[in-house]
């Protein structure tokens, strides 16, 4: 290394990632890397910048393990929300749902998505999004998983049916070839079309043709068949030799709430047994997702315009009403779920509210009204769904393998992204993690808790020297205030930054100063092996 670097980070406490405890330093970086780590003040040589970080603390980035990017990338890739928590970099490509592969019936499934965010690029291979997104720039890294539900739907739609020999082939290869476009594994939603037609074999089949990847799951059940869900995954690893990851782990519902016992004896004898196992977890008792996962999986089958024929044929529609009281008999239910969103203007009001308040104010039944919302949305209708405890919560955080994701996609706070009442944990999820579980409540130290953001999830998803602050690694980096960091975002009011982060680094440009952001678009598309 020369004596001039483009930036010194001065007088800070480093984290390293490792869960070693911090040490004072000063880090040196030279281009998009960390050059040297000096003693405070051994430094001898000039800086082009010199950040003054007394007092604070300096971490790797944090790697947000489950997120959901990949079309609110392409319509403004600022992602504010991300990056002023000190999210670096991102997982994308869960739940089955990813940007790439896309033909037939999955392009087609598509395009409402693009078309609401006004995305005027198309594209049918990951090759072809990867250029697109780079030529754009981004804020943050992007690496991504292959959805299992794209590969089934390009292949043979929504049908409830498995795969002929030659139809698993082309799954298989579109799987292939979507690794090697840069793909770092494959995902599958098992509660979502077309995934949720899905046997086990044809899971370990595609699974067991990229063995070096990952697997992971948004698993059949996170409620009354949460044990067998589980087992299922680790039958999956078992019988592949993939490693398996159970997305976003929790016991939904307060009559599942027991299982956590037996779901975490399943995780950890897995281990024991030599599979390679880990989870990611939002810090929030609040899960999120499509209206329409309240449906039955039989009204799925077709693609969407079949499920909206579905729910205008009266005799289907009493079906469909009778299955879903018969699933949520308790009156209770529908004051847990909140509308996030919903397309159309006149029913904007409800954004923010729950279904109870919705349907009494609309003198209906809440099942009708759910029906009913459905149908005018064209099923574009996003919930936030109040199911889990808050002693469960922090016994998954507390496991070793599991780390945080926030579940969510990255939006700014203004533009095209900015709309409806997401999920407050697209904006604080890492700040809440740190500042209310670890800080306050104590639930680990500090160490502990940024090698289960930063190397723990660098090492899990295969991304190459990142997650530590060492020499050679890249430079993404957060400085913050570990007596300050914390959320702010409610559900009232989602888009309101965290506080505490003061300064974000992303491949060695300054992404967040000043607890603001910069603008700069230093993100990278990150593949497998690369």
């Amino acid at each position: 290394m020369g004596k001039r670097i483009d930036i010194l980070i001065r007088g800070a406490m480093v984290y390293d990632g490792t869960g070693n405890e911090p040490i004072a330093a000063d880090i040196a970086i030279k281009g998009d890397r960390i050059a040297a780590l000096f003693k405070p003040g051994e430094f001898g040589g000039d800086a082009e910048r010199v950040i003054e970080a007394e007092g604070l603390s300096v971490a790797p980035g944090f790697i947000d393990t489950h997120s959901h990017s990949e079309f609110t990338l392409l319509a403004d890739s600022r992602a504010e929300g991300k990056v002023l928590q000190g999210i670096t970099t991102e997982v994308n490509g869960n739940c089955g749902l990813s940007a790439a592969p896309v033909y037939g019936d999955a392009l087609r499934q598509r395009e409402k998505d693009l078309e609401e965010f006004c995305i005027k690029e198309r594209w049918s291979t990951f090759r072809e999004y990867f250029r697109i997104l780079e030529d754009k720039g981004i804020a943050v890294n992007f690496a991504t998983l292959a959805g299992h539900g794209n590969l089934r739907a390009s292949v043979i739609g929504y049908d409830n049916r498995a795969p002929n020999e030659a139809e698993l082939r082309d799954m298989v290869r579109l799987l292939r070839e979507a690794i090697g476009d840069g793909a770092i594994g494959i995902s599958t939603g098992l509660i979502y079309p077309p995934g949720v037609y899905a046997k086990t074999e044809e899971i370990i089949e595609l699974t067991g043709s990229i063995r070096d990847c990952i697997y992971t799951s948004h698993i059949r059940s996170e409620g009354s068949e949460l044990i067998e869900a589980v087992e299922e995954t680790i039958r999956i690893g078992r019988e592949s030799g993939i490693a398996i990851h159970v997305s976003h782990i929790k016991t939904a519902g307060k009559a599942n709430w027991h299982k956590i016992d037996q779901a975490i004896s399943l995780i950890e004898d897995a281990a024991q047994e030599g599979i390679r196992v880990t989870c990611d977890r939002y810090p929030y008792t609040a899960a999120s997702t499509d209206l329409d996962a309240i449906l039955p999986s039989w009204a799925y089958i077709g693609g969407n315009e079949e499920e909206l024929n579905k729910l205008n044929d009266p005799r289907i529609r009493a079906a469909i009403r009778h299955e879903v009281l018969s699933q949520h008999p308790s009156g209770d239910y529908w004051s847990s779920i909140k509308i996030a969103s919903v397309n159309s203007g006149p029913n904007k009001w409800m954004e923010g509210k729950d279904l109870s308040y919705i349907s009494e104010r609309a003198g209906k039944m809440p099942v009708d009204l759910f029906l009913d919302l459905l149908i005018e949305e064209r099923l574009r209708v996003s919930a936030i769904f109040h199911s889990m405890c808050e002693e469960n919560l922090l016994r998954f955080l507390s496991l070793p393998c599991v780390m945080v994701g926030s579940d969510s996609s990255a939006r700014s706070f203004d533009g095209p992204t900015h709309k409806g009442k997401p999920h407050p944990r697209g904006f604080g999820s890492f700040p809440r993690f740190i500042g209310m579980y670890v800080r306050d409540k104590g639930l680990m130290n500090l160490s502990e808790a940024i090698r289960k953001t930063t190397m723990l999830p660098a090492m899990t998803f295969g991304l190459k020297d990142r997650g530590q602050i060492r020499n050679g690694f890249f430079a993404d980096i957060v400085i913050f205030d570990d007596e300050r960091i914390i959320d702010r975002a409610t559900f009232d009011d989602p888009f309101v930054k965290p506080d505490g982060v003061c300064c974000v680094l992303v491949n060695g440009s300054l992404a967040v100063w000043d607890a603001a952001p910069t603008g700069i678009m230093a993100g990278r598309v990150l593949r497998h092996g690369g």
